[in-house]
């Protein structure tokens, strides 16, 4: 039963990904989502089969630096363009 809600919650959050393509910001909360989607599952069944903990640890770390890396790419995109949208970028100039 929890493995449907762990899927259900990772597929919810690809698609509420591919649905809000368009701005940056949506994109990185469903990302976030995502990951503590996968966060959640991983420590669900490592608990039960009774590992270390220890790569929780490096996959919350990774996950942390993944989104302050999103932010600071939304922070200089509305410096430089004034909206988070995808689509008026234009990196060719």
């Amino acid at each position: 039963m929890l493995a449907y809600l762990f899927s259900f919650m990772f597929f919810s959050g690809l698609f509420v990904f591919s649905l809000k393509r368009k701005h940056l910001l949506l994109m990185l909360l469903s990302l976030e989502y995502i990951v503590l989607s996968l966060y959640i599952n991983m420590f669900y069944y490592i608990s039960m089969s009774g590992m270390d903990y220890f790569f929780l640890m490096i996959f919350l770390t990774m996950s942390v630096c993944e989104g302050a890396l999103g932010l600071a790419m939304l922070i200089s995109m509305i410096r430089m363009h004034g909206n988070d949208y995808i689509m008026s970028l234009t990196f060719l100039w």
